[in-house]
């Protein structure tokens, strides 16, 4: 079935960023690129990045046959064997680079909840690479559970938190559509791809481009946040979570949410927690943040053990398993 086609849309800007996608831009291209796509009916699930580097070392999966295995895959492929269009959007994009006598889109194409989003081709070695995978799907899908047991309210005020390819805040506008949406990063690249995805997407959200919520005024709703959670000896922007084996960010950007909270409002906090000899330490201080404040917490793990590959490297030899969990803290009304 051909996917809808949704209505122009803007992602503002601050602090630098350019206030719409230009006409004749790379970023426009990148805008008509998805809309190609979305006209065709493109769909692409991204797997976790051990998935994808199993299917695309099969023998025959070395080179593109299709768009999707050129924007999915992010396999390699000869020039005039794909989608004209789509190849000469990529190109007016500079989002093409050789690989010998083939060519490499540096971005890939994600469907989610019917939308699609740019994100980083594979494999993410970049610092400041934007990240796209399973946890995009379980984080979009949390947010919507919790926004429809919100009492309907007019303009509701939503932040996302490090919002990376635009995933929660997008989420949320869409969830929400008379809310006014904000949306922070420290990666300008992350940021202009959240720009073009939340056009492609019909919404609005206003973002930041800033480490703190000190460029966000007034309180919110809702806060929500998918912060990177593993021990990255490389430092990427997307992966490394800090201290207490990758949950020192999660727990100081909940910090940073709840002096932000609105009566009544709600961080919904989306992260991974390294277990030690069975104790929760990112449960631990959540819950001692949250009695300090007076706010509700309704914690709960939703995977018992992901990136189990993770727990050969020295920074977590005392770790057990790595959990995916789930945090709302309510502020009372």
């Amino acid at each position: 079935m051909e996917r809808r086609r949704p209505v122009a849309g803007v992602i503002a800007a601050h602090a630098g960023e350019a206030d719409t996608v230009a006409s004749g831009s790379e970023d426009a291209a990148l805008l008509a690129l998805l809309r190609r796509l979305d006209e065709g009916g493109y769909a692409f699930v991204t797997p976790t990045p051990l998935t994808h580097a199993r299917v695309v070392a099969r023998a025959d999966r070395q080179r593109a046959r299709c768009v999707r295995d050129v924007l999915g895959w992010s396999l390699p492929f000869a020039r005039g064997e794909i989608d004209a269009e789509v190849e000469m959007l990529l190109d007016r994009a500079g989002m093409l680079h050789a690989d010998g006598a083939l060519s490499r889109s540096r971005v890939r194409v994600s469907s989610l909840h019917d939308r699609l989003f740019l994100h980083s081709a594979y494999p993410t070695h970049d610092t400041d690479a934007v990240f796209f995978g399973p946890d995009s799907y379980r984080f979009a899908d949390l947010i919507r559970v919790e926004l429809a047991s919100i009492a309907v309210r007019a303009r509701l005020r939503i932040l996302d938190i490090g919002t990376g390819s635009g995933v929660g805040a997008i989420v949320a506008a869409s969830a929400c559509r008379d809310a006014q949406v904000c949306a922070t990063d420290i990666n300008p690249r992350a940021l202009r791809f959240a720009r073009i995805n939340a056009t492609a997407a019909g919404v609005t959200v206003n973002a930041h481009h800033a480490p703190t919520l000190d460029t966000v005024e007034g309180a919110f709703d809702v806060i929500t946040a998918n912060p990177p959670y593993i021990i990255d000896a490389n430092s990427r922007l997307y992966r490394d979570g800090g201290g207490m084996h990758g949950a020192q960010l999660s727990l100081d950007m909940t910090r940073m949410a709840l002096d932000r909270l609105a009566p009544g409002g709600r961080m919904i906090l989306y992260t991974g927690s390294a277990i030690v000899e069975g104790d929760d330490a990112l449960k631990r201080a959540l819950a001692d943040a949250a009695s300090a404040g007076g706010f509700g917490l309704d914690y709960r793990e939703l995977d018992p053990d992901v990136f189990g590959e993770e727990l050969d490297q020295p920074g977590y030899a005392d770790v057990e398993r790595i959990a995916l969990v789930a945090a709302v803290l309510t502020r009372p009304a």
